[in-house]
């Protein structure tokens, strides 16, 4: 049996670490600006086009110039990476995890370079960025180390003059497509659970933060992956992404975002495409809209406190964020009213410059829509804390509590992706988990109770890939909470679990008569 630790996360009380950081980010803002190539078979491509990356929190500085892929850069990088999987399948597992190992070792000396990038080009404060890049550092010891512990496959069954195996065998060249909001974390996850399994790959960043995936790609390089078997290509999803998506040479689809991509990949790669010879596979995490539940037998302070956290860390962007409150009527004044006192007191501002609680949310498009979505709180039930925004020099929403909401109102439905949390009453704690239940997704969830037989009801009833009780709900680690939803939050893969790797593989009976 494999023991993992994880990652420790930075103290940032301590006067070291705090100088540690604002080194780093000198470091980092020596290098803004630059241009970053394509990737494609070893080789360095530079292009015309670019997709320019702004830090969200000052919109008028470049963190980098990345070149874009075209749809023949796209074919280019597919032939170089079905070519390269002939050899790099037949690579001893031990190898291919050792990479990651090594890997792991230039990222953990650089650590709060990654960090300080993740500040810079997605908007991160200090706290939040550190977890970032010590979840990829996570992933990769703990798919290493998982490879390892796969490799020689199941013990299976033999009888006498026979001999059984049951071997994991690689897929083939896969697609990964990284999300912008753990630009370093799942951009790595994704990418290295695939190649350890001896996979291929093509990786297509979020295009808001594709110099944090360049980065990476060149620690991969420096560990000693192999030309080819890693491939960069960000480009344009409409272009590149469904050109990759419906290749037939495309093995499998790692994609988290959003559940209008997630569900559009998956249809188009259900598709057999002309030359396709197999049913391609979809690995995908497509967000939430996740709920804690406040029992009226519960630590109200511990309530208010989970929820103000979960909802409004790195500005509530993340799928796992707490965009719901559910609260048994008894104790909803009393939890409400400290969450807002809380809500008062956080500050928002450029991660930059001092370690704030909350920076910007990603670029203008989430601000507007995140903005759009205080008009319908609005008319849905009280704004009582928040409900603006600044996007003059960066996009900057204030944490908003919307008060008295209805079960079934937008804003208790939809995923807004931003710092706004709803509020609603429950008539006891069955009804509280009825409309926890009430979404399309079942992501994570929360449950703030002392009630023994509450919890054990909510284990069985609340239907969500990850529920936590008595903490809030967002902070899984790799190897310690196994991370996936279920319905349209995705196909119910767990990241950092022990079953991840083999949704990149493929079992093999092999049966040899003695």
């Amino acid at each position: 049996m494999i023991t993992y630790k994880h990652e420790p996360f930075t103290d940032f009380s301590k006067e070291e670490n705090i100088h540690a950081f604002e080194q780093a980010l000198k470091l980092v803002e020596g290098y803004l600006g630059k241009d970053y190539p394509l990737t494609i078979d070893g080789e360095r491509i530079t292009t015309d086009e670019k997709i320019v990356s702004y830090n969200p929190a000052d919109k008028k500085q470049v963190i980098g110039r990345v070149s874009k892929a075209s749809r023949e850069h796209a074919e280019q990088a597919m032939q170089a990476a079905d070519e390269a999987f002939k050899t790099w399948r037949k690579v001893k597992p031990e190898v291919r995890a050792d990479i990651l190992f090594k890997a792991a070792a230039i990222v953990r000396r650089r650590k709060h370079e990654f960090s300080a990038l993740l500040v810079k080009e997605a908007g991160k404060p200090w706290n939040e960025a550190d977890v970032d890049t010590a979840e990829g550092i996570d992933f990769l010891e703990y798919y290493g180390r998982q490879m390892l512990a796969l490799k020689e496959g199941r013990k299976m069954e033999s009888r006498p003059g026979e001999y059984n195996r049951y071997d994991y065998i690689p897929l083939g060249v896969g697609i990964v497509i990284s999300p912008w909001n753990f630009a370093f974390a799942i951009m790595a996850g994704t990418t290295v659970a695939a190649l350890v399994s001896g996979n291929t790959v093509l990786l297509k960043p979020a295009s808001t933060t594709p110099v944090i995936a360049a980065k990476f790609v060149e620690v991969l390089e420096e560990a000693g992956l192999p030309k080819g078997v890693l491939n960069y290509v960000p480009g344009n999803g409409g272009e590149v992404g469904d050109y990759l998506v419906d290749h037939p040479k495309t093995r499998f689809v790692s994609f988290t975002g959003s559940r209008e991509i997630g569900t559009r990949i998956y249809e188009r790669a259900a598709k057999v495409n002309e030359g396709q010879i197999w049913l391609k596979r979809v690995i995908a995490e497509m967000g939430g809209k996740d709920t804690i539940v406040v029992d009226k037998d519960a630590d109200l302070e511990l309530a208010a406190q989970s929820i103000v956290k979960s909802a409004f860390g790195f500005s509530g962007q993340k799928c796992s964020a707490c965009s719901r409150a559910v609260i048994v009527e008894d104790v909803y004044n009393d939890v409400l009213n400290r969450a807002i006192e809380l809500a008062n007191e956080l500050s928002v501002g450029n991660p930059a410059e001092r370690p704030d609680f909350m920076g910007p949310v990603i670029d203008q498009a989430s601000f507007d829509k995140i903005m759009s979505y205080m008009k319908i709180g609005e008319e849905e039930g009280r704004i009582v804390a928040g409900g603006t925004g600044d996007s003059e020099t960066g996009y900057f929403v204030q944490p908003t509590i919307i008060a008295d909401v209805a079960p079934d109102a937008r804003i208790m439905r939809e995923e807004i992706f931003g710092p706004v949390v709803g509020f609603t009453k429950a008539k006891d704690f069955t009804h509280a988990i009825e409309i926890a239940n009430n979404t399309d997704y079942g992501l994570t969830g929360a449950v703030i109770t002392n009630n023994r037989e509450h919890i054990e009801q909510a284990r069985e009833d609340f239907h969500v890939g990850n529920l936590y009780f008595n903490r809030g709900c967002t902070g899984a680690i790799v190897g310690y909470q196994p991370f996936g939803g279920f319905n349209m939050s995705g196909t119910d893969s767990k990241a950092g679990g022990p079953d991840y790797l083999q949704l990149h593989m493929q079992a093999k009976t092999t049966s040899e008569m003695l």
